[in-house]
């Protein structure tokens, strides 16, 4: 992976703040440039359609420098070269973003939804695992939603970095919606109680959001039934 894409993959860009932090627009594109190691060397940084992608150039030579970048390249000199250059992205994403909690456009769009209706923030429960957000009710400590990063390969026979959303349903509800694209046997949970949705654009934010109301029923707290009395 890119050292761009790990820096910012769950990084919004905020546009204001790249002008405010020293980017120049030209046409749809923001770039800052930044010397380093007395210099010898530049680091330039674009920032285009949301992506975030930079380059160093060696000033004696003014060609790219790309040696960091290379697995099997090791040293003093190209580790300091790289330390620069993860410096800078870093900062640039310290002042220039805010955070997402999840990768995905949907999962993060769903997990805004939740914490407007419900005002729950997504745990992250296990640190062998950062990916994974737990949706739990506040008054009971039930959880109503598990947000989990997968291989698509899990699911299906395609391979590729997907994430997914666990709900508690009804098992009739569970039965009837397999059938249709988007639903999967619930993944990591129980298949009799649990559904996944892949949260790639195929099923809308407003039918995520009714079967998140069915799961949430689950959550909440159970209602004392009266007594009669007998006399």
């Amino acid at each position: 992976m890119y050292i761009e894409n790990e820096i910012f993959k769950k990084s919004k860009i905020n546009y204001p703040k790249l002008l405010k932090y020293g980017f120049k627009k030209e046409n749809n594109c923001y770039i800052i440039s930044k010397n380093i190691l007395n210099n010898s060397f530049k680091i330039e940084v674009m920032v285009v359609d949301d992506k975030v992608k930079g380059k160093i150039y060696d000033l004696a030579f003014n060609e790219e420098y790309t040696n960091y970048r290379l697995e099997n390249q090791t040293g003093e000199f190209i580790n300091k070269i790289k330390e620069e250059f993860i410096n800078f992205l870093t900062d640039i994403k310290n002042n220039c973003t805010t955070t997402n909690y999840f990768i995905m456009p949907q999962t993060n769009r769903v997990t805004a939804l939740i914490i407007q209706k419900y005002h729950d923030y997504p745990a992250f429960l296990w640190e062998s695992n950062p990916g994974i957000g737990v949706f739990k009710n506040s008054l009971t400590n039930k959880w109503y939603g598990i947000i989990m990063p997968i291989n698509k390969n899990k699911l299906t026979n395609e391979s590729k970095e997907i994430e997914i959303l666990n709900v508690k349903l009804p098992k009739d509800k569970i039965k009837e919606l397999l059938s249709k694209k988007g639903y999967y046997k619930a993944y990591h949970m129980n298949k009799e109680n649990w559904l996944t949705i892949i949260l790639d654009e195929t099923i809308n934010d407003d039918t995520i959001m009714e079967l998140i109301a069915e799961s949430h029923v689950y959550s909440q707290p159970k209602t004392k039934k009266s007594k009669s009395i007998v006399k």
